[in-house]
């Protein structure tokens, strides 16, 4: 978007997505403003504590230009992908840094705002970590050739999630197999009931949207699915290898905090 010019140490910065917010806490620094989680409550529950006096300033898709200015920050931390249209507001107002996209970039985008926060040592030391842990779980699972599965509940659809996506991205990783179809470029594919039996894999994780806090009935978003007859004959969830993990940290939240709980799980339930 351009040269930002941004203090030698900021002390109060803005973020405007919920993988900046997940980073910046990583780093180090709490914000002075964050824009809400995608679930309607003012944050995520993995990152509620160290959030909770810090105001919100809308939301991803819709910043509150007015908010932001009256923190006074020295430092706006965003994505292109998401406020692109509004960069020149807010360059107005703070020196802005974007990330390009979010999600399966998060380890770029830790580079960048480590950069533009002067932490660029914590942010190489989290990257090393997450390495080490990595290489960890490649060593545990070489020999063990397993398949996983993603699929994500909507209402009134599924999708199952591909290489690109935050989870498949992770998967790829530390050396998982995917399943045929799910093992292509590109970030997530709708499937219809008889696809189901495409989801067959060793493992399954299948997560369900938890609203974006417009009072949704979501109570009962997966259970079409779950009770669905070839849902049912899946060997996978007939041995129980199909595991309910969270939405927020698999594919909503992004951020090195999520990225390091989503190996969280893959250790829980692949027994590693």
């Amino acid at each position: 978007m351009g040269n930002a010019v941004v203090p030698v140490n900021p002390q109060r910065v803005v973020v405007l997505t919920n993988e900046s917010t997940d980073i910046v806490l990583a780093l180090g620094i709490t914000p002075i403003g964050a824009v809400r989680s995608w679930s309607g409550a003012p944050y995520y529950d993995y990152i509620a504590d160290d959030m909770a006096n810090v105001p919100i300033v809308g939301d991803e898709m819709q910043p509150n230009l007015e908010r932001i200015a009256a923190l006074k920050p020295d430092l706006i931390i965003g994505s292109q992908v998401r406020q692109e249209q509004i960069y020149s507001q807010l360059n107005a107002i703070a020196p802005t840094v974007f990330s390009e996209t979010i999600g399966e970039s998060w380890q770029e985008n830790l580079r960048l705002y480590g950069k533009a926060l002067n932490r660029e040592v914590e942010a190489e030391k989290l990257l090393t970590d997450w390495d080490r842990r990595v290489a960890n779980l490649q060593q545990q699972l070489a020999n063990r050739n397993l398949q996983v599965s993603l699929v994500r509940f909507l209402p009134g659809a599924a999708r199952v999630y591909l290489k690109d996506s935050f989870p498949g991205q992770i998967l790829q990783e530390v050396g998982l197999q995917r399943p045929p179809l799910q093992s292509g470029d590109g970030f997530a594919q709708e499937v219809s009931f008889e696809q189901i039996p495409a989801m067959e894999a060793d493992a399954l994780f299948y997560f369900t949207y938890t609203g974006d806090g417009n009072n949704q009935d979501l109570t009962n978003v997966a259970e079409p699915w779950l009770n669905h007859p070839l849902w049912k004959q899946l060997s996978v969830v007939q041995l129980g290898n199909a595991h309910a993990v969270s939405d927020v940290v698999w594919t909503t939240a992004g951020g090195v905090q999520a990225a390091n709980l989503l190996l969280d799980d893959l250790e829980k339930n692949l027994g590693l």
